[in-house]
C-alpha cells in the first residue's frame, strides 16, 4: 500500500493546492444530499362544455295595463260601488252618477221618435192615396208630388230622431262609469256628492293589470355591439327562447320565470342605454308595479367554453393571468391565459388554453416552473348547474352583475 507522508515529503506549492483541491471535491461528493422527489400536486383534465352566458340586469316592474277612470259627462257623484284595493272585471260599474237629467233626455228623445215615426205613417198614406187619385187625374200632378215629399221627408225625420235618441241613451250609460278593463283598483279621488265634470284631467281611480306583469330592464349599448360580434364571428350562438330568471329585492329568487317581449330600437343618450321589456306571470300579485328588481337575461351559448377553477388563476400585479400546467414531460410549465368573467366558482378561459390540457389547482406554492411535478388526485370540472336526476347533463350558466 502506497502512503504518501507529507510532513517528511517537500511538494511543490501548485501540486499540493491541486490535491487539496481534489480532497475537498472528493468529500462534497460524499456528502451532496438526495434530490428532491416530485411535488405532490392536484390537477384537473380541462374539457369544453357548453355554456349559456346571461347578464344580471336591473329594472323596475311596470303594470300590463293601466286605465286611468275619468267621467264622460258631468254629474254629482251619488253612490262609489267597488271597494279600494279589490279586483274589478272589465265593465264593471264603479260610480253612479245623477242620471236624472241626462234620463229626461233619453226620454225626450224617445218621445220625438215616436212621432217622427207616427208622422212617416200619416206621410205614407197620403202618398198612397195622391197616387190613386192621381191615375183617374182626381188630383193634379204637382199635390201627387208633394206627397211623395212629404213622405220622405218624414222618413228622414224618423232617422234624425233615432240618432237622437240613441246620442241620448249614450249619455246615461256613461252616467254609470265603468271600468275599462279587468284588474285591481286603487283608491278613489273623489267621495260621493263631489261634482265631476266630462274629460277632467284628474282621475277618479286607476285600474292596473297585474297578472302577467312587465320587468322593464336596461342594457349598456356596448355590450349590445360585443354581442352583435360574437355572434358575427360565430362564438356565440343565439338562445333560443330561454326563460328571464326574476331576482326580488331581497335577493330571492322569484318562483315564475319570465320571457323576453322587445328590446327597445333606440338608445338613451344620456345614459348609453337600451330598454329591454320582459313578460313576468304573477298569478300571487308577488310583483308590484314600481318594484326594484334583477333580470337574469341569457345573452347567447358558448358551444365550446373552456372553464378553470378560480384557485387555479393566478394573477400578477400589471392584471395578467396564468395558469400552471403539467407538459408532456411530467413537469410544471406556466402558461398565460385571458380570462373574461367568472361562472360559479371558475373563470371562463378565452385563450390560452385547450381540452386536454391539465391545470394544476392544488400545491402551487410548492412547485416552480420547470419542476417535475406528481398528480395524485384530480377533480371534476364541474359547472354550478347541476342537472335534474333522470335528465341530460344542463350547460354551464354565467351571470355577469351590473
Amino acid at each position: 500500500m502506497l502512503r504518501f507522508n507529507f510532513h517528511h515529503m517537500h511538494l511543490k506549492p501548485s501540486l499540493s493546492l491541486a490535491i487539496g483541491l481534489l480532497l475537498a471535491g472528493c468529500q462534497r461528493e460524499a456528502s451532496a444530499p438526495p434530490a428532491m422527489p416530485p411535488a405532490a400536486v392536484t390537477a384537473i383534465t380541462v374539457q369544453a362544455e357548453a355554456v349559456t352566458l346571461t347578464r344580471e340586469l336591473p329594472g323596475r316592474s311596470a303594470p300590463f295595463l293601466v286605465a286611468e277612470v275619468r267621467p264622460q259627462v258631468t254629474g254629482i257623484v251619488q253612490k262609489r260601488l267597488f271597494e279600494e284595493g279589490a279586483m274589478v272585471e272589465e265593465g264593471q260599474p264603479l260610480y253612479q252618477l245623477d242620471d236624472a237629467t241626462y234620463r229626461a233626455a233619453y226620454d225626450r228623445a224617445k218621445a220625438t221618435l215616436a212621432r217622427a215615426r207616427a208622422t212617416v205613417e200619416l206621410a205614407r198614406l197620403n202618398a198612397r192615396r195622391a197616387a190613386d187619385l192621381a191615375q183617374v187625374d182626381a188630383v193634379s200632378r204637382q199635390e201627387n208630388e208633394n206627397a211623395t215629399a212629404a213622405l220622405a221627408q218624414a222618413e228622414a225625420d224618423v232617422g234624425v230622431a233615432e240618432a237622437a235618441l240613441k246620442s241620448a241613451e249614450v249619455e246615461l250609460g256613461y252616467a254609470t262609469i265603468r271600468s275599462p278593463i279587468a284588474g285591481r283598483i286603487g283608491r278613489s279621488s273623489v267621495t260621493q256628492g263631489a261634482l265631476v265634470t266630462a274629460n277632467q284631467s284628474q282621475s277618479l281611480a286607476t285600474v292596473q293589470q297585474l297578472d302577467p306583469i312587465y320587468v322593464d330592464v336596461t342594457q349598456s349599448s356596448r355590450e349590445l355591439l360585443e354581442l352583435r360580434r360574437d355572434f358575427a364571428a360565430g362564438t356565440l350562438q343565439r338562445p333560443e327562447e330561454l326563460p328571464v330568471t326574476i331576482l326580488l329585492e331581497d335577493g330571492s329568487h322569484y318562483p315564475h320565470a319570465g320571457r323576453l317581449e322587445f328590446a327597445e330600437v333606440s338608445v338613451d343618450p344620456t345614459t348609453g342605454r337600451f330598454a329591454l321589456r320582459v313578460v313576468v306571470p304573477n298569478p300571487d300579485h308577488v310583483l308590484l308595479p314600481g318594484m326594484f328588481v334583477r333580470a337574469v337575461v341569457s345573452t347567447g351559448v358558448r358551444e365550446q367554453a373552456i372553464l378553470v377553477p378560480q384557485q387555479g388563476v393566478a394573477r400578477d400585479p400589471r392584471g395578467a393571468t396564468s395558469v400552471m400546467v403539467v407538459n408532456a414531460e411530467g413537469k410544471a410549465e406556466a402558461r398565460p391565459v385571458r380570462v373574461s368573467r367568472t361562472i360559479g366558482d371558475r373563470w371562463l378561459v378565452d385563450s390560452g388554453l385547450a381540452a386536454g390540457d391539465r391545470v394544476i389547482v392544488e400545491g402551487l406554492q410548492k412547485i416552480r416552473p420547470g419542476a417535475p411535478v406528481q398528480i395524485t388526485a384530480t377533480t371534476l370540472n364541474r359547472g354550478p348547474v347541476a342537472a335534474p336526476a333522470g335528465s341530460q347533463a344542463a350547460p354551464a350558466v354565467q351571470t355577469d352583475k351590473e
